[in-house]
């Protein structure tokens, strides 16, 4: 498929922006993929799919494809996958239900234990359920990571010690989403493999290890300048290096993911890597992670854009 594809004739919805609390991130990244994409030649329309004119635009402009770089609630959940099922338009990334799985949290979780996939303990707590703080911690342990459950880069996320700290972020979580994923904390180096391709053509480009400027990989260390050291390829041996990224692709295709996703690993002083999430659309900003292992394993960022592209119109077809 990529040696007939015709960038100069592709007509490309490139999409970002939206309603979700990821909205700048979304449009930093939309402006990155097209410098790529309009270098690799295609024809590139950037539309916000916040906008109703830019969505009848979708509909009516005659497009082959849909790039996405939506993320969060609206744009990486399978709301808009499934909006671009309805139009018939081929789109990047992952379907409607491998997009709503990995967006969960919680649902995630479950995916990962039925592959085999090592994750942290955790349960999820809707706001005003029927649970208690006691046995949350005799659960988890009062160690642990909050998040909501459906939150991304790092929106709504604790990591707390002690009882107090807890009650406190199980009340500040739900500021941003009704369900929280309380995780047994794990401590280590932090890791992330970006894996390409579909079904059983998808493989794990080289790992990245993350050195956050913060204690921990928060919005700070993602996003500004700076903020966080990435090496790649990570400082692993060839075993744990060909563990990680074999556990990377089982987590993509047991999700059902497709095209591109990035998978996020701590690995702690026992050697044992642990999956927290799994990204369906990683940024494309100058600081965002795919880019550099992509560069890493040669393919400069134009090349890995027409290979989404052409992922997503090969899907299409059959």
């Amino acid at each position: 498929m990529f040696d007939r594809l015709r960038p100069g004739e592709c007509r490309v919805a490139l999409l970002a922006g939206g309603r979700s609390g990821e909205r700048e991130i979304s449009l930093a990244s939309g402006e990155g993929a097209k410098q790529a994409l309009e270098q690799a030649g295609f024809l590139v329309t950037m539309l916000d799919p916040a906008n109703r004119d830019d969505l009848r635009t979708l509909i009516d402009g005659g497009f082959d494809v849909a790039f996405l770089c939506t993320h969060g609630r609206g744009g990486e959940d399978g709301a808009l996958q499934g909006f671009l099922e309805t139009i018939q338009l081929p789109y990047t990334g992952s379907p409607v239900r491998a997009s709503a799985l990995a967006m969960h949290k919680g649902e995630a979780k479950h995916v990962y234990r039925r592959a085999g996939v090592p994750t942290p303990e955790s349960l999820t707590l809707a706001q005003g359920g029927d649970w208690a703080l006691d046995d949350v911690i005799a659960q988890v342990g009062d160690h642990c990571a909050v998040k909501a459950i459906t939150e991304g880069s790092t929106l709504g996320l604790f990591i707390v010690e002690g009882r107090d700290s807890l009650a406190q972020a199980l009340v500040d979580v739900f500021d941003y989403d009704d369900q929280a994923l309380v995780e047994r904390f794990v401590s280590g180096p932090e890791y992330t493999v970006p894996v390409i391709g579909t079904g059983d053509a998808a493989r794990a480009l080289p790992i990245i290890e993350i050195i956050p400027k913060n204690d921990h990989y928060d919005f700070e260390s993602k996003y500004a300048p700076g903020g966080s050291q990435h090496i790649c390829p990570a400082r692993l041996d060839e075993a744990m290096t060909e563990k990680v990224q074999e556990l990377a692709v089982r987590a993509h295709n047991a999700l059902g993911c497709a095209g591109v996703s990035r998978t996020d690993f701590i690995i702690d002083a026992d050697g044992q890597p642990w999956v927290l999430e799994t990204n369906t659309l990683p940024g494309m900003t100058g600081t965002s992670l795919l880019p550099d292992s992509a560069k890493a394993a040669g393919i400069p960022f134009p090349e890995l854009c027409t290979l989404f592209i052409a992922d997503a119109l090969e899907r299409a077809s059959q």
